[in-house]
């Protein structure tokens, strides 16, 4: 499980690396692509495997909005490839995505990290009081 947030920037070369105490939820490789609200996301690739794409099986080839969905997904979702010191590189049409020029923020979401901008991060966690986050989830 996933969770904290912390601030870092990317190298000199655009590389990330997760942030340690983060790190520590990922088992094996894992995965990036696009989220909700322009931030991505970075899974577990077994859990994304398990989770999401035997959900995309289930879609029939011949569906057009099932499609949509398969292909919004899978063509932006891509391999993280470390390098020896744990870092990657975020692939460009991502970075473009989520608006990342060189500060962001890692957020532990529960089966995920989001990493967003730093400052669409400060902005969207300004929207939302911590109270009425809690009066949502209690309306569940």
């Amino acid at each position: 499980m996933f969770f904290g947030s912390y601030s870092h920037a990317l190298d000199e070369k655009g590389r990330i690396r997760v942030p340690a105490k983060l790190k520590v939820g990922i088992t094996g490789a894992y995965v990036i692509t696009k989220g909700l609200d322009d931030c991505l996301y970075i899974f577990n690739k077994a859990y994304f495997e398990t989770e999401f794409l035997s959900k995309l099986d289930s879609i029939f080839p011949y569906s057009t909005s099932g499609n949509k969905s398969v292909r919004a997904i899978l063509s932006s979702t891509f391999d993280v490839e470390e390098d020896t010191q744990g870092r990657f590189v975020i692939p460009a049409t991502l970075k473009e995505f989520a608006g990342i020029e060189k500060s962001v923020v890692s957020v532990g979401v529960g089966n995920r990290i989001e990493i967003w901008d730093s400052e669409k991060w400060n902005s969207y966690s300004n929207q939302t009081s911590f109270e009425d986050a809690v009066k949502e989830l209690n309306s569940k």
